[in-house]
């Protein structure tokens, strides 16, 4: 999701934080408990020394009390903090909204080698009345002998439909609003450092379409939907996963690659409307340049394939900015509205140049090329889509990089448009 956090809060989040981080040893997380800490005492002696003449026990019941100050960070670095953060953002497809996030990341075992795992809890409500609920994690067990991810979400959103292709008239397009659940789980084990193998399950369950009023809005992208998708279906699918993550961060990596790869098959005996079968992999490297960490090349290609019957809302989206499990959490054709350009076939490619400037704030700049089509062979080099723009990162939490971060992009297709969120794009 787009999420913009208050610059108010920020700054009243940032100042203690920064305070407390005096070193690189102890950088702390912004999201933590909030434990009270009492304050040294104030009369100019030592704490524990009592006033002249006065008993230890007196002294204390008579000394002023200090005020509470409150701590951002557990005691413990890797233990998760499950505070509330709340969040404003606006944007064209929903207008104004509101809500909450919580956002732990924590350790598994005292191995500091383990990377760190990760949650997200989002949930808003948009004064349009769509809503959305999604919780995404990443997990590694002790000694990293397990990796989950997935989601269990909710939405209730309105988009603009502008049909299937990669040629679609930005002036031709349909208000159109559903309520989708979606639970998706990889469940891995480690065959070696870095590289797991196991099972993927995805399960899609799409209410009642509807054509929304709108002075933009026309019929006709919507009537392209058959009348028994619109009725709302569900899909269930479940196939091979593997896994490659050599990153030294899961939220905003330095170095290392990442590879998913799985396919999944989805049919009637699993509870399925439709029987098609999808086929992904998403490869990511990173690279620091110039001999340090403070200049980052991140790259990304994604492929999206689908054989079979494939409903409406399963074709492969460009823009896709929703977040959560279905692209791995990635930001894809940044600038570009969501889902613009969608079909069976998706191929996308990103580059992104990350540079710490001061303080908390660092710099981005990216671009990417794709296109969408009905079969692999209806590519064309005239219908590559593009898009690109540049960015700044708040790093929110030091210790961990969790950035929150703030895109400008423009893209193919007329598009443009501001994109607020939390963590990296990939």
């Amino acid at each position: 999701m787009r999420f913009l956090y208050p610059l108010l809060a920020l700054s009243a989040l940032a100042a203690p934080a920064a305070h407390a981080q005096l070193s690189a040893d102890s950088v702390a997380p912004v999201l933590a408990s909030a434990a009270p800490v009492s304050e040294p005492a104030t009369d100019g002696l030592p704490a524990e020394t009592p006033a002249p003449g006065a008993p230890l026990g007196l002294n204390r019941a008579l000394a002023p009390a200090a005020p509470a100050k409150f701590k951002l960070t557990p005691d413990d670095p890797d233990k998760p903090s499950f505070i509330p953060v709340p969040i404003a953002f606006y944007q064209q497809e929903t207008g104004f909204a509101g809500g909450l996030a919580i956002l732990p990341v924590w350790r598994f075992g005292e191995d500091t080698t383990v990377r760190k795992s990760n949650a997200r809890l989002i949930a808003w409500i948009s004064q349009k009345k769509q809503t959305t609920i999604q919780l995404t994690h990443t997990i590694f067990t002790k000694e990293e002998k397990f990796y989950f991810s997935g989601e269990l979400s909710y939405y209730d959103l309105a988009f603009q439909y502008f049909g299937r292709g990669n040629d679609t008239d930005k002036d031709i397009l349909s208000n159109i609003q559903y309520p989708l659940w979606v639970f998706d789980e990889k469940a891995l084990v480690k065959v070696k450092p870095d590289l797991f193998v196991g099972l993927r399950y995805r399960l899609t369950d799409l209410g009642t379409v509807e054509l929304k009023d709108g002075d933009d809005s026309t019929p006709e992208p919507y009537n392209t939907i058959p009348a028994e998708q619109r009725a709302g279906y569900t899909t269930s699918g479940v196939g091979p996963a593997l896994l490659y993550d050599g990153r030294d961060n899961v939220l905003a990596t330095y170095r290392g690659n990442f590879v998913d790869a799985h396919v999944l098959f989805h049919g009637k005996g699993l509870g399925s409307d439709y029987n098609f079968t999808r086929y992904m992999v998403d490869v990511r490297h990173f690279n620091p340049l110039f001999g340090s960490n403070n200049t980052i090349l991140a790259l990304q290609f994604l492929g999206q394939y689908h054989t079979g019957d494939v409903p409406f809302r399963e074709w492969g989206g460009m823009g896709a900015t929703l977040g959560g499990s279905l692209y791995n959490n990635a930001y894809l054709m940044r600038g570009i509205y969501e889902a613009r350009f969608r079909d069976r076939q998706f191929t996308t490619a990103q580059a992104e140049i990350r540079q710490k400037l001061f303080w908390r704030i660092d710099g981005a700049v990216f671009g990417a090329v794709g296109q969408v089509a009905p079969n692999l062979d209806d590519y064309t080099f005239d219908g590559l889509k593009y898009a690109g723009g540049v960015g700044a990162r708040f790093r929110f939490n030091r210790r961990d990089r969790l950035n929150i971060r703030l895109d400008y992009g423009v893209g193919s297709g007329g598009n443009s448009g501001i994109i607020f969120a939390v963590g990296e794009a990939f």
